[in-house]
């Protein structure tokens, strides 16, 4: 039987999502460990997204078969018992046989948390990246309307060796400022390794008047990863919702 997991996490201590043979310390290998646990059997996840380490999801989501199924009521109730604090699945549902997670996924949503200003949000310091300077939101938001639409966004990937079409379309950047508190959201058909890290540290070195916004189709046309921003910091990034 094929399953569908929603899953929730906190990545402050996490070496990524993806499972590694140097480490079990990953939210798949977590995740994987505790359903052999409980059914027996060795199953491997496909999550949609591969999330860096340190990075959050609100709603990742993971496709699995097991050979003798289990109904998804147990399969909830039992990861929940057994898989660390900060690790939930808040979701399990039977899935068509042809579902996969990460090659059925229509489009991504991220966002990225930064806190302005001197004075750290002690409840909040895992979950955002503080800014301690000025930022210019105005240069940010016309630096995002370039961003968005239809490009080659080779300069804003960290994986050099990338061999696949770097093309992405990225809907909608939306800038939302609350005090000393400024969410950057992504949504995109889909997001490159570093992606959403390198442009949000693109759009802040903007910000902080270290680049201009008029050099976005610059950057964008160079296909460099050198003319591009800084990659931001993983503890501001959380993957928020997968489209199916």
């Amino acid at each position: 039987m094929n399953y569908k997991l929603t899953i929730s996490y906190d990545g402050s201590r996490y070496d990524g999502w993806q499972k590694q043979g140097n480490t079990d310390n990953t939210i798949q290998g977590k995740l994987e460990a505790a359903l052999k646990g409980i059914s027996g059997e060795t199953a491997e996840l496909h999550g949609a997204g591969r999330t860096d380490a340190g990075v959050h999801a609100l709603a990742q989501v993971a496709s699995f078969r097991l050979s003798s199924p289990l109904s998804p009521e147990f399969i909830k109730e039992q990861l929940n018992r057994y898989l660390p604090e900060d690790i939930a699945v808040l979701s399990a549902e039977e899935a068509s046989e042809r579902f996969h997670a990460r090659l059925n996924a229509k489009g991504k949503v991220y966002r990225y948390s930064i806190r302005l200003g001197a004075v750290p949000d002690v409840f909040k310091r895992k979950y955002q990246y503080r800014v301690d300077a000025a930022l210019d939101i105005d240069a940010i938001k016309k630096a995002a309307s370039l961003l968005e639409g239809c490009h080659d966004f080779r300069a804003f990937c960290s994986n050099k060796r990338y061999k696949k079409s770097t093309v992405r379309t990225l809907h909608s950047i939306d800038i939302d400022l609350d005090k000393s508190e400024l969410n950057i959201t992504y949504h995109g058909d889909g997001f490159l390794y570093n992606m959403v890290r390198i442009l949000t540290g693109t759009l802040l070195e903007i910000g902080l008047g270290e680049k201009k916004a008029e050099d976005i189709p610059a950057i964008l046309e160079s296909l460099d990863r050198q003319r591009a921003g800084k990659t931001a910091p993983a503890q501001g990034l959380c993957l928020v919702r997968v489209e199916y």
